[in-house]
């Protein structure tokens, strides 16, 4: 009777031993299952985040670029402006006194003729600016002259101006490029930097390098002036011009500047 008692308290705990082992296993699945989905609940979520980052970036990204393309076509459009304004009447206005002191030139006595000649050259000389100035300005233009003879005719009217020297220097065989518009934008980069040298830079002398790799041409501009500090330096609408102008045809830009080491601008744009 007490055998069959102890086998019987026996299967009993057996039973027992193997529910809670089944009940473990349960708990073990399930919690598995939970982990799982939670795993797979957070990796979705992480997608659909990212998914909705990337979208907004590109959103951003899209309305960034055509904002500066407005922008420049903007600027373009004002500047193409100005130039026919230059051209058609400051131009004219320029040229009716020259013609009027050539007039005059014969009519006055010897006294007075040197200080009209001078002065006729003058206006010549300002006249022949106006008109180099107005060519600058018009898109046009520049595409039907060509990009490495509208940079050498801003340093000849640069020079004239203020400048002892303003060379072009070419390496390589000249390569097209693969978007005409872009030589319109890099020539405005390169204005908008001629145009710091004359009002900051108190220099002498302007360097341009354009040298052709390639799948890359390499734009560097430089002059000798008194420089700045980049890094404490104000960011001007010429320095963001700049860039922005240089983003929009992926090309890369850099500025470096050391006081009184001068300016030198660097764009590498791919072919």
């Amino acid at each position: 009777m007490i055998n069959f008692l102890n086998i019987l308290s026996l299967q009993e705990r057996t039973v027992s031993t193997a529910a809670e082992r089944y009940l473990l296993v349960y708990m073990i699945v399930v919690l598995l299952i939970v982990t799982t989905l939670v795993i797979v609940f957070f990796v979705v979520f992480q997608k659909r985040k990212n998914k909705l980052l990337i979208e907004n970036f590109k959103q951003q990204q899209a309305f960034d670029e055509e904002l500066s393309r407005t922008q420049s076509e903007i600027q373009e459009q004002t500047l193409k402006h100005i130039g026919w304004e230059l051209h058609d009447n400051v131009g004219q206005l320029l040229a009716y006194a020259s013609m009027q002191l050539n007039m005059l030139s014969s009519q006055v006595g010897e006294d007075f003729k040197g200080k009209v000649d001078d002065t006729s050259n003058i206006i010549k000389d300002s006249l022949k600016d106006v008109r180099m100035l107005s060519k600058s300005l018009n898109n046009e233009v520049i595409l039907n002259i060509g990009f490495e003879q509208s940079i050498s005719n801003e340093l000849n009217r640069l020079k004239r101006m203020k400048f002892a020297s303003a060379e072009l220097l070419i390496k390589g065989n000249q390569v097209e490029m693969p978007n005409k518009k872009h030589e319109i934008i890099i020539f405005r980069i390169l204005q908008e930097f001629f145009s710091n040298s004359v009002k900051y830079s108190e220099a002498s002398h302007l360097k341009v390098q354009l040298n052709y790799e390639p799948k890359l041409l390499i734009i560097e501009a430089s002059d000798d002036g008194i420089g700045f500090d980049v890094a404490t330096a104000e960011k001007g609408s010429g320095l963001i011009n700049m860039k922005s102008r240089a983003e929009l045809i992926g090309a890369q830009f850099n500025l470096d500047s050391k006081p009184d080491e001068g300016v030198h601008l660097r764009i590498e744009y791919p072919l």
